[in-house]
This record gives structure tokens, sequence and C-alpha cells, in this order.
């Protein structure tokens, strides 16, 4: 395995995961408890993969988001989606000067590095459509002219839960642009009492990282090994949520549609950069299992039947990783 990588990627992703352990410490200096979604959101950044949060409001979504670009000397911007909104609230949208006689371009809010989409689940089908640009092209149209967006680009959008008045399911196509799906719940006892305690003497974020050694990070991310025995692996347990019976799972009656393949290249990418993270050039069985679940959770549709018995996503991603064996 070590002969894969050569020596001095090896060296450079040690000297990396450095830079990118101090920068989540700097961001847990503002920051109480919420690891998972740091670790998501840093994997995220590397990855150029997006992330969907399911919670309740005042769980400092925005201030995890807001501090992290501060620590990254990036633009923020915060896109509050309601039912009113139009596309060009988001995109921007041609304006005429009268003077010249000329359109000119007035850009939108989506024109930065980190973006947070605030209850993206109240927005209509045309605000996300033009989203859905932005996620997958990295690019936008306003009138007949398309416009790159600026490197590092990651969304992150919130969700109230669905069961919630006033709010809508995300179309199919959008939901599977998250790389992530990840479920916020409250803070422990201690963490909340952190918080309090800090409100009196708020941490002025310092910028570790640049724009370019972020990019420079996503180049070493993609080098780093894996086995082709990880790659099975990691295939039985995308597949199993679309072919149960052919991992001796009783599944079947839950499962209304499996994880598309743009699951296992998301569980690939992401894999490669939770291994980053942790320091090391290869992947190994359990980064899989430990990002599988926010990978599949908003790609697996279930059955009615499934909804009658209490069966639950995360159960069926729980018994797939219980079941199939690693290779």
């Amino acid at each position: 395995m070590i002969k894969q990588v050569a020596a001095d990627v090896i060296d450079r992703i040690k000297e990396e995961t450095a830079r990118w352990g101090v920068l989540k410490q700097e961001v847990k200096k503002t920051i109480v408890g919420q690891d998972h979604i740091i670790d998501r959101l840093l994997v995220g950044l590397l990855c150029n993969g997006h992330i969907l949060l399911e919670g309740v409001p005042g769980l400092a979504k925005t201030t995890l988001v807001k501090t992290l670009a501060q620590a990254l000397g990036v633009c923020f911007s915060r896109i509050q989606f309601t039912p009113d909104l139009l596309p060009a609230d988001v995109i921007g949208t041609l304006l005429y000067n009268p003077q010249t006689q000329l359109f000119q371009t007035k850009k939108g809010p989506i024109f930065a590095n980190l973006i947070i989409a605030d209850e993206i689940n109240r927005a209509p089908a045309k605000v996300q459509s033009a989203l859905l640009e932005a996620m997958q092209e990295h690019q936008v149209t306003i009138g007949d002219t398309s416009h790159l967006l600026e490197k590092p680009f990651l969304v992150l959008a919130t969700q109230n839960p669905i069961d919630q008045e006033g709010t809508y399911r995300l179309p199919e196509a959008q939901v599977d642009r998250f790389m992530f799906k990840v479920l916020l719940d409250y803070p422990s006892l201690e963490e909340e009492r952190e918080v309090l305690l800090r409100l009196d003497s708020p941490h002025v974020t310092q910028k570790v990282l640049s724009s370019s050694e972020i990019m420079q990070a996503q180049k070493i991310v993609q080098q780093i090994y894996v086995d082709e025995n990880v790659i099975d692996y990691l295939l039985a347990l995308v597949r199993a949520t679309r072919y149960p019976e052919e991992h001796g799972l009783s599944l079947k009656q839950y499962i209304a549609y499996g994880a598309s393949p743009r699951a296992a290249i998301a569980l690939l990418q992401a894999s490669r950069g939770y291994a980053f993270l942790k320091g090391r050039h290869f992947v190994i069985p359990d980064d899989l299992k430990t990002i599988v679940g926010d990978i599949l959770r908003h790609r697996v549709l279930l059955t009615y039947e499934a909804d009658a018995d209490g069966v639950k996503v995360d159960d069926i991603i729980m018994q797939i990783i219980d079941q199939i064996p690693v290779h």
C-alpha cells in the first residue's frame, strides 16, 4: 500500500494535515462541540462537496460557517430562503442603465466561497433550479451569459424537519447533489453550559488557511491511495441499497429506490478527504463505515411499508454496515 504513493506526497499529506488540524482548533475556539459537522465541513471543502443539514433553528449553523469563512479568509454569504424568493434574489439579474443604455450585471449573494442556504426547503422550484446549476456546474447564468463561481465554492444548506409546517420536500435531483446530509441535535448539558460561559469573552477568529492552500490540499487529497479491496467494499455498501437480496439482506420491501452511482463517487471522494484529515495517505474500511451514513441517508428512498413498520433510513444503513463483510 505504501508503495502506491510517492514518498514526497506522503510527507506533504502529513504537513497539510497538520495545517487543517490547526484550522479545526481555530474553529473550535468559537464553536462548542459539533465535531461531527466540523469534520464533514472540512471534508466537503477538501472534496468540493456540498452539505445538507437538518435540524431545528438555533444550533449555531450560521455561526459555524461564518467562523470557518473567517479562518479561511474567504467570502461568506447567507441566503434566507422563503416562499416568495426569486432566482434573481440568489444569482443576480440584469439592470438597465439609462445613461449608457446598456444592461449591467448585478451579481447575487451566490457569488461567494461559502454559502449558507438557510431553510432551503421553503424555496419554490425555480429557485431550486438556479441553485442546482451553481452547485453542479460551479457557474450561474444571468441573461445569456454564464458566470463562473470563484473557488473554493461550498454550499451548506439547512432544512427544517419535513413534518414542520410550511416546508416542502426537495426534488431528488437537488438532494442528490449534496455530498452529505447531516442530522443536528441539541448540545449536551456541558456543551450548552460552555456556550453560555463563552458569551462574555468571544474569540476573534484568526485566518489560518488561504484559498490557494485549500485548492492545493484538494489536489493532494486526489492522490490518496484506495486499494481495490476497499473499492469492492465501497461498491458492496452502495449496491446493497439497490439489491439487498444479493447480499443476504431482507430489506427489499422497505427500499423503493437505492443510492445512485453518484453516491459511490461521493463516498470514494469523501473517504479520501476523511483519511487526509486523519493524516493517512490511504483509505481504510473504517473510513467508509464512519461516513457512509451521511452519504447514503438522503439517497435511499423508503416504501410506505417501511413507514408503516417504523423503519428509518439510518436503521437500514446500520444493518448494511453490520452485515456486509469487509473485503
